[in-house]
């Protein structure tokens, strides 16, 4: 067994149960909401979020990966908050998330820049990890960066790198945001190589926006796991193109490459009011997989056994994997 830490303390990785590995409590840019989003009442979000998560447990879900990290709004006493209130767990990340500069706070500090130092980054993330997160004593449970569309910009990759240290130097398992339609888990996997990480420790997220089979075949060869994780994201790919594709993949012998989630939120001020997300994905919700993609899965063949594998078993190796090989270095 392997202590993975959560909002609510350390956890033995096989009391982890059903996990959805890609998901937000809260999503936002900070400056903005407090300046200019009078409908944020944090202490009606909070309710509302344990509210949200607690009708998730009752539909059989035990554990969520929140990866909110620099760049989308992380604040992890708030995320405590919730935590007491709700029976799921919540484990939180440290990185950095951004498709192009780092923020201004460190796009600045590095080497040959105009604060001529070491890169902060590895550091910051290692503390988080190792120490806990600002003022608290919640440790983050593993690693998050990004890389989209716009490919490997300067601070995508300074992102990459200072990850790659800090799975390294903790053994912290690792999930990369990509654009499956952009091949960019691949990309992905060659950086984080080049620092040392067995990309076995990655779960290259959002791929289940992708049919490409050859695609995600590469990506999961490398040993990687494949984040099948926007259900209800339907305008983006259809539920049936989901579902089959991950079939197919089964077939060929990757169930154990495959995990499931939503990338939800409980509140996120990216859209300007709730009517808009609802329009945009109107069929979004944490209950999305539990209710509706897990009945089409079996509909599609796929067995009680196989979907387990996918909600329970590979989960719980992401992160008792990563700390068997950190310990064998």
């Amino acid at each position: 067994m392997t202590q993975v830490q959560t909002a609510r303390g350390p956890l033995d990785s096989c009391e982890l149960g059903r996990v959805l590995v890609h998901e937000h409590v809260f999503c936002m840019d900070m400056e903005y909401t407090l300046n200019y989003r009078r409908d944020f009442d944090e202490e009606e979000q909070i309710a509302e979020a344990a509210r949200r998560l607690e009708d998730l447990k009752r539909h059989g879900v035990d554990t969520i990966m929140d990866l909110t990290v620099l760049g989308l709004g992380r604040n992890v006493p708030r995320i405590a908050e919730v935590a007491k209130r709700t029976q799921v767990n919540i484990i939180v990340a440290t990185g950095c998330y951004t498709f192009d500069e780092l923020p201004k706070q460190l796009a600045y500090r590095g080497p040959g820049l105009m604060f001529d130092e070491p890169d902060p980054l590895p550091d910051l993330f290692v503390r988080d990890i190792q120490e806990g997160v600002n003022r608290t004593n919640i440790r983050a449970g593993l690693l998050k960066c990004a890389i989209d569309w716009p490919g490997l910009k300067s601070g995508v990759e300074r992102v990459l790198r200072a990850v790659g240290q800090a799975n390294v130097r903790t053994g912290a398992p690792i999930s990369v945001h990509t654009s499956a339609r952009h091949g960019t888990g691949l990309e992905a996997q060659r950086v984080l190589k080049e620092e040392g990480v067995d990309l076995c420790d990655v779960i290259i997220g959002h791929s289940g926006d992708s049919t490409d089979l050859d695609y995600l075949m590469r990506v999961a060869d490398e040993g990687s796991i494949l984040g099948m994780d926007r259900f209800g994201m339907n305008e983006t790919l259809p539920l049936a193109d989901r579902v089959a594709t991950i079939v197919e993949l089964v077939k060929r012998g990757y169930g154990d490459r495959l995990t499931l989630s939503h990338d939800c939120w409980c509140w996120s001020d990216f859209f300007p009011t709730e009517a808009h997300r609802a329009a945009r994905f109107p069929e979004l919700s944490y209950c999305y997989v539990p209710l509706t993609a897990l009945p089409a899965m079996r509909e599609a063949g796929l067995s009680d056994r196989e979907i387990d594998a996918m909600q329970i078993d590979n989960p719980r190796r992401h992160f008792e994997d990563a700390a068997r090989r950190f310990a064998a270095r």
